[in-house]
């Protein structure tokens, strides 16, 4: 496989995704081209064509991939206007970027008999320039046709990812899997960082405070999974901290705690935390006793 000539690769939609991948594949040898409704500066070697979005971009005969990088919600109306305007063929393959959908989101392609599926890099893009170097490493979820999946792996292999296969229907567990893994990691370190705020630090402050425990945070999950890596007042089973830490809190950010630290105490029990201070700690909480779901 690694003996074939690159197919050329276009991108619909010029986003950080789809200039980050973009970027990555042409690095890596792939002819690739870049198509949106709205002129926007794109970094070399990429060009970017642009016209309506009622219309497929002009080199849509040259390329034997297409690779739709836009919103999840875009993806259905993109595969129709791309049916109806019948320029996808038998031989491409036509791969879409989303975490949570499948091929049946390309589904108004079927006809075309073009190879559907998808490929969805398990990493953030802030910054499209850095994508190259942050996808080495990177997982990347692929599901669909054999074909697409084939060539979708080819793609990640190529970028430096480390491809898996994934079914359809555990796509949404999988992406909201990811969500909380890197979404909502961002949001509570917001919510921290506000907590600190109302302790009278800046945000800049607050921030400069928090990020040296962040990174010990990370240096520690670098090194061991999940319920090896957990410290805390849960962990350590010190009840009357959480009440303490309850009482200082408004509704929302005690719910928000409340369903944290149940979690928490999932893990430490995990950890061989004993059922007498298990329920002692759920009380702290104001919760039950959560179930202790073993790793496969």
């Amino acid at each position: 496989m690694a003996d074939r000539p690159h197919p050329t690769v276009g991108i619909i939609g010029p986003g950080r995704a789809g200039i980050g991948l973009g970027l990555a594949l042409a690095r890596a040898g792939y002819p690739v081209r870049l198509h949106g409704r709205h002129k926007t500066a794109v970094p070399a070697p990429l060009t970017l064509t642009v016209g309506p979005d009622d219309r497929p971009p002009p080199w849509i005969g040259e390329a034997g991939v297409l690779v739709l990088a836009v919103r999840d919600d875009a993806l259905r109306g993109l595969a129709l206007m791309l049916q109806h305007s019948q320029t996808v063929r038998a031989e491409h393959v036509v791969l879409h970027l989303s975490g949570v959908q499948g091929q049946e989101a390309l589904g108004p392609l079927v006809t075309s008999q073009a190879a559907l599926g998808s490929l969805h890099p398990l990493q953030t893009i802030s910054d499209p320039e850095g994508a190259p170097e942050r996808l080495k490493g990177a997982w990347a979820a692929v599901e669909g046709m054999p074909r697409a999946v084939e060539v979708a792996e080819r793609l990640a292999r190529d970028v430096g990812l480390k491809p898996f296969r994934l079914a359809t229907k555990h796509k949404a567990v999988y992406h909201a899997g990811a969500v909380f893994a890197s979404n909502y990691f961002v949001v509570i370190e917001a919510v921290a960082q506000r907590l600190l705020r109302h302790a009278g630090l800046t945000d800049a402050e607050a921030w400069q405070a928090l990020r040296p425990l962040v990174e010990g945070t990370l240096a520690n999950l670098s090194k061991q999974q999940p319920p090896e890596a957990l410290t805390g007042p849960v962990m350590r089973g010190d009840a009357e901290t959480v009440v303490r830490h309850l009482e200082s809190l408004t509704i929302d950010d005690q719910n928000l705690y409340r369903l944290l630290g149940r979690a928490a105490l999932e893990l430490a029990r995990k950890r061989g935390m004993d059922e007498a201070l298990a329920e002692k700690m759920a009380a702290a909480l104001a919760t039950d006793l959560p179930p202790v779901i073993k790793a496969r």
